[in-house]
């Protein structure tokens, strides 16, 4: 049933325009630049996977603090969109120092320049998320706008990836095309945040009045929550399970499969391309059997899609494509079916508390991703050095390290996945909840904004509704 506070589509396209930029650079985070780093820079496995480890362990405090700023932001612009527009420049710049570094530098300018780019990237993610919290409000309507920021995610991947396709045999082709990716990024998103800055609203939520500060205690009561609990723990093994796949992706497919550079990056297309496609089909079916029941359909099937991949004979192009976009489909309904359980979770914590907490949520959510980030790079290539896998390019690697690669990439990820969807058995605040909190915030909310008119009109304030008015 559509609702009458559904977003149009050109709105929730335009808000979702920055997920291009986003995602593009999170995949050649993921992908490309540990790869970079050790093949052209120079650096040494074991060095990269401890400098994205230390940077992701530094970079966990950052989020919460992020969305602390970002909850109590007070501005004629608005709430979350200040935040959009200031992430912008600091990841161009940070983009601009890594993309395009050049042999002969140090470990700490890896770190400190990866340390800016986290913290850039963390301000238009964690603002885009929390603001499309406020924005869409109806369960459903949240499916499909998360599946749409997750659909132009999945365009700026493939935008990026065929960067390197084409320009295979010219200079900005080189090591990968990462120049040339970072010159697309750092075009597309300013390009991308002044679009979503100018056409999209920003409802922001009044809040009940109080004239206790919110300290840490009550930070920490918001993440011992129940629901919460789920959702982190969830966030975190499945964001293991294909971030380990992420950082293991070249090397899986072109030493232990025997794929070429140029057909790791066709099927890496495929697989990001999947996206387009399974991200639409995983916001469907949210809205068609509740978004906690279509995770734990997405976990079981992709455990099966993943298994395929050991099966397909190396070197297999017209079987590897349709694993590939497989595997691809069944995982992009994990992130945008997390990021809109957690606008649920707010609008609840919203109507108990009568304060605004979307950012901060967003945040214990993010912060476990960046957590898992560290764990993949950092354990993943440990593992792969204790087995002496060796990443250099035309060295020859032994069939035991081989064999771990493989177990790495294919396995473990199964496990983490499975455990996540496990997580919402019994999950409670489904549709028919949620609709009981919207009716009673929508309630408080219109009392609020009479209680606002009549003060600006008689000069007399007359206070707030209570939180828990119904």
């Amino acid at each position: 049933m559509a609702s009458a506070n559904r977003l149009s589509f050109p709105v929730v396209a335009a808000f979702g325009s920055t997920a291009a930029p986003i995602a593009a650079i999170g995949l050649v985070m993921g992908v490309y630049l540990p790869r970079f780093f050790t093949g052209h820079i120079g650096l040494s496995l074991g060095a990269v996977g401890a400098a994205f480890g230390i940077v992701r362990l530094l970079d966990l405090a950052v989020d919460p603090l992020l969305g602390m700023g970002m909850d109590r932001t007070r501005l004629k612009l608005g709430r979350y969109r200040p935040w959009l527009i200031l992430g912008a420049p600091v990841t161009m710049l940070a983009t601009y120092m890594l993309f395009m570094a050049s042999p002969g530098i140090s470990l700490g300018y890896l770190i400190t320049w990866l340390l800016i780019l986290y913290l850039g990237v963390s301000i238009l993610t964690l603002s885009q998320a929390a603001w499309g919290a406020s924005l869409a409000t109806d369960y459903h309507d949240r499916s499909r706008v998360y599946g749409v920021i997750q659909a132009v995610g999945v365009l700026g991947s493939v935008m990026i990836l065929l960067l390197p396709l084409f320009l295979a045999k010219t200079p900005m082709g080189a090591h990968g095309g990462v120049a040339a990716m970072g010159w697309f990024l750092i075009a597309a998103i300013p390009l991308t945040v002044a679009l979503c800055a100018t056409i999209t609203p920003e409802r922001v939520a009044p809040e009940v009045e109080s004239q206790e500060r919110i300290g840490l205690k009550d930070y920490w009561a918001l993440l011992s929550r129940p629901e919460m609990i789920r959702l982190v723990f969830a966030d975190f093994v499945i964001a293991l399970g294909p971030g380990t796949t992420a950082a293991l992706y070249l090397f899986f497919f072109h030493d232990a499969r025997h794929y070429t550079a140029p057909q790791t990056s066709i099927l890496l297309l495929f697989y990001i391309g999947a996206g387009l496609v399974g991200s639409m089909f995983w916001g469907f079916l949210a809205q068609r059997i509740g978004k906690h029941r279509a995770l734990m359909a997405s976990s079981v099937a992709y455990a099966v899609a993943q298994s395929m991949l050991m099966i397909i004979p190396p070197a297999t192009m017209s079987l590897a494509i349709p694993g590939m976009f497989g595997v691809g489909f069944v995982a992009a309904g994990f992130v945008p079916i997390v990021r809109a359980m957690v606008a649920d979770v707010a609008d609840e914590v919203r109507l108990e508390t009568g304060k605004e907490r979307a950012g901060l949520l967003y945040a214990l959510v993010t912060t476990t991703q960046k957590i898992g980030g560290a764990i993949t790079v950092t354990v993943s290539y440990a593992v792969l050095q204790f087995v002496g896998y060796n990443p250099a390019e035309g060295a020859v690697n032994t069939p035991e390290a081989i064999r771990g690669l493989e177990l790495c990439y294919v396995f473990a990820p199964i496990i983490l996945v499975f455990f996540g969807g496990a997580a919402f058995i019994g999950w409670k605040l489904d549709a028919g909840r949620h609709a009981e909190v919207r009716r009673q915030l929508d309630i408080r909310d219109g009392l609020a904004a009479e209680a606002d008119l009549l003060a600006t009109a008689s000069g007399v304030s007359l206070g707030r509704p209570p939180a828990n008015q119904a």
